[in-house]
């Protein structure tokens, strides 16, 4: 069985940005930037971990706080990326 996006993201940021090995400590609403939790730097690392573990190409206009700045915002923004748009007539 896979994890879920949610699993995926706090357990990247847990370990790879915040280095605890007790898991992602706030809730999935919380500021990643108001709270101190990532730097510009780690935008871009969990720029390439999206990547890397989703599967698209993340664009340049797309990294910004309303998809970058919380788990629950990265979690709506990979669900959308993933989901095939519907073509208008289909």
């Amino acid at each position: 069985m896979s994890m879920a996006v949610e699993d995926l993201i706090r357990n990247y940021i847990a370990h790879n940005i915040l280095f605890s090995n007790k898991g992602y400590p706030y809730p999935d609403d919380t500021s990643f930037l108001d709270n101190g939790i990532v730097d510009s730097i780690n935008v871009m690392e969990i720029v390439m971990f999206v990547e890397e573990n989703f599967h698209f190409k993340v664009r340049d206009e797309e990294i910004i706080p309303d998809n970058f700045d919380s788990v629950a915002a990265l979690t709506a923004y990979i669900q959308r990326k993933r989901t095939p748009a519907v073509q208008p007539g289909a």
